[in-house]
């Protein structure tokens, strides 16, 4: 019995050996067991174009000082969609962070991003078993969330609460909106459209009814409406993705010059802000 052993052992170590040769690496899924799992009800961060979870530390952090956790995981994920997470969920640690970091974050398409996102709560409810969650985006991470619930896959984990932040849901300054141009109609939908914009019209029929949003939008205060680089109405666009389906939408407006865009996420009213509507 104890040769045969060896012998089983030599062999599935010749396997590996040749897997290692051929530069293929045995994929393991890996499945951690906490008790009561649907009591976890973890924060998701998505990043802005070009940045990575650097850019959510700010926000991540004043969650963590507020007392609603002292867990933050990062989700690093590859071009590919292979999502790699650091560090873990605690026993008993109810509502831990993850800091989602993509990659090619030059990446342009709108439509990636929300495939890469829904392959990030794909490895959670693998990894985690996780039955809800919340998102918080800013800027480009907002594309990412909008597309992922463009289908609203019912076998995942159920969104709850969704912050949008500086999102440019129907256009950008300087490349398909300019200051003061775009105008909305009494019940948010803009009078002229963008390609994404109309992708994201399915929202209407698809949006997840049990979710409450926040968005927050900046505006400089210099005449433009805009925190800079995303004009107020198009962070206001979203109202009409969403009217009729979520259980809840409200916007809060940051003024002045820590409300330009790139500085959002670095704002003390809008950690307040999260804090509050997390908690609530």
């Amino acid at each position: 019995m104890k040769k045969r052993g060896f012998l089983v052992l030599g062999i599935v170590l010749f396997g590996l050996v040749s897997l290692a040769a051929c530069g293929v690496t045995p994929h393991r899924h890996h499945t951690v067991s906490l008790a009561n799992p649907s009591k976890y009800e973890p924060t998701l961060f998505f990043h802005v174009w070009g940045s990575s979870t650097h850019a959510e530390e700010q926000m991540a952090h004043a969650l963590v000082n507020a007392g609603l956790t002292h867990t933050i995981v990062r989700a690093n994920v590859r071009k590919d969609g292979e999502v790699i997470l650091s560090g873990h969920f605690r026993e008993g640690d109810y509502r831990p962070i993850v800091e989602v970091g993509f990659e090619d974050n030059h990446n342009t398409n709108a439509q990636q991003w929300g495939q890469w996102a829904k392959a990030t709560v794909v490895k959670l409810q693998q990894t985690y078993h996780t039955k809800k969650f919340n998102v918080i985006g800013h800027s480009m991470g907002n594309m990412a969330i909008m597309y992922y619930l463009r289908h609203n896959d019912r076998s995942l984990p159920k969104l709850q609460k969704q912050v949008a932040i500086a999102g440019h849901f129907n256009g950008i300054l300087g490349m398909n909106d300019e200051p003061n141009r775009m105008k909305l109609r009494a019940n948010g939908k803009p009078e002229k459209m963008q390609a994404d914009y109309k992708r994201l019209l399915a929202l209407r029929k698809t949006y997840p009814k049990q979710v409450s949003i926040l968005n927050i939008y900046g505006d400089k205060d210099d005449g433009s409406h805009s925190d800079g680089s995303v004009s107020n109405a198009s962070s206001q666009s979203l109202r009409y993705l969403v009217s009729g389906r979520a259980k809840s939408y409200q916007e809060r407006k940051i003024v002045g010059p820590r409300a330009q865009h790139s500085k959002l996420h670095d704002n003390v009213k809008v950690d307040k802000l999260l804090i509050r509507f997390l908690r609530s």
